[in-house]
């Protein structure tokens, strides 16, 4: 099992999860409070409006492509990165403030969710890229894994933890909690030892630099190949907090705890899943092939559970086969691109993966709403199915052209 942790062994890498980690519990305790905010306290139960909310956070991933991607290949990212963290952990105390206050309102929470999914558009491909930068080639798809088990660790810890001070201090004290988490990170930043750092060649300012992104993933077939599986499984499989709330609310009747249990559930899912990533040296075919595979039927399977005990455990198998696909994605991509366009092809890998989350928020939410919970998780399943027909399609010919060029 220490193949699967060999990054730690880096002090950059070490002192860097250390603050993620503290940084992500936080944040999915901000999520938890926000989605149960708007739920149950700012609109009756109207899964839409839930929707609207993370089309507004997610959207800028998608909106502000053109800039992103070019800026993490352009600026030093330690320093962007304490810049966006930093912001990030403002907004946080801003929509804090407005909450325990009392005088939040659902414009208020649609605003925050804009201004911060817009300062993640700039931190997400920066971050994504900036591993690298503190493990080198070598260590990239180990530190990619561990990565994702951080976030989904703090995903498992986060939603719990959420729940039970929901129901004793109420939402506004979970945003409050969340700003002060990011000190942990902005100290982490601090403290690398940029002696240390594998340092790349910067991206000189030119105005073609976004299109440059785009052509050279147009280049390659397994980009766009696994690109177009991201997006079906972004747009509509990764909507879980959509499928989680109206399924814990509408249809299992439940309160606060059940919601963030639930939540919680999926992430242990996702931890094994991106700990078995990280286990691998390189991802190949077969790995995403199987991870879209057991997403389809894992949706369809929590589709049709009787009970929310039930309805958990189905999660945990949609949530490993989402991570292992999503981390054998990203690491898959990383080292097929070149270390001087990494986070141009990362912005464009993120926006496809997140910033279209947008587009099917609204449809699983209006889904919910007009035929039930459990048909909003077949349009999940629906998604699986269609990632792992272009998948096969994809490196079939992938197959086919090595052969060619071997004969």
């Amino acid at each position: 099992m220490y193949g699967a942790f060999r990054s730690l062994s880096s002090f950059n890498y070490r002192v860097w999860a250390a603050g993620a980690l503290v940084s992500n519990v936080g944040t999915w305790m901000q999520r938890t409070a926000q989605d149960w905010l708007v739920l149950a306290h700012l609109t009756p139960n109207n899964a839409t409006a839930l929707g609207v909310v993370t089309a507004l956070q997610f959207g800028p991933q998608l909106l502000l492509l053109p800039l992103t991607g070019f800026t993490a290949d352009r600026f030093e990212r330690r320093r962007l990165l304490m810049a966006t963290q930093g912001a990030s952990g403002l907004l946080a105390l801003g929509l804090g403030a407005l909450t325990v206050a009392g005088t939040v309102e659902l414009w208020h929470v649609y605003t925050f969710a804009l201004l911060l999914g817009s300062v993640s558009a700039f931190d997400a491909p920066a971050r994504h890229a900036f591993v690298s930068e503190m493990v080198g080639e070598a260590g990239l798809s180990n530190a990619v894994g561990l990565n994702s088990t951080s976030f989904n660790a703090a995903r498992m810890i986060g939603p719990a933890l959420a729940g039970l001070l929901i129901a004793a201090v109420g939402t506004g004290s979970l945003f409050l909690i969340n700003a002060a988490s990011f000190g942990a990170v902005l100290c982490s930043l601090a403290l690398l030892r940029t002696s240390e750092l594998h340092r790349i060649e910067r991206t000189p300012p030119t105005r073609s630099g976004f299109a440059d992104g785009f052509r050279y993933v147009w280049a390659r077939p397994e980009l766009k190949g696994v690109l177009l599986m991201l997006f079906l499984i972004g747009t509509f499989g990764l909507n879980f907090r959509i499928f989680i709330a109206t399924m814990s609310v509408t249809v299992f009747e439940g309160g606060p705890e059940q919601y963030g249990f639930l939540t919680s559930m999926m992430a242990v899912g996702s931890i094994t899943g991106a700990l078995f990533s990280a286990s691998r040296d390189t991802p190949g075919p077969v790995l995403l092939l199987a991870g879209v595979a057991a997403f389809g039927g894992a949706c369809a399977l929590a589709a049709v559970m009787p009970t929310y005990v039930w309805f958990g455990m189905a999660l945990v198998v949609a949530g490993a086969a989402a991570q292992t696909f999503s981390t054998s994605a990203n690491s898959f991509v990383q080292l097929s691109t070149e270390p001087f366009m990494r986070g141009r092809v990362l912005a464009i890998l993120l926006a496809v993966s997140l910033g279209c989350t947008p587009l099917g928020s609204p449809v699983a939410g209006w889904v919910a709403d007009t035929f039930g919970p459990r048909w909003s998780l077949g349009v999940g399943a629906a998604a699986g199915i269609a990632a792992l027909i272009v998948g096969l399609l994809t490196f079939r010919r992938r197959r086919a052209s090595r052969s060619g060029t071997a004969a």
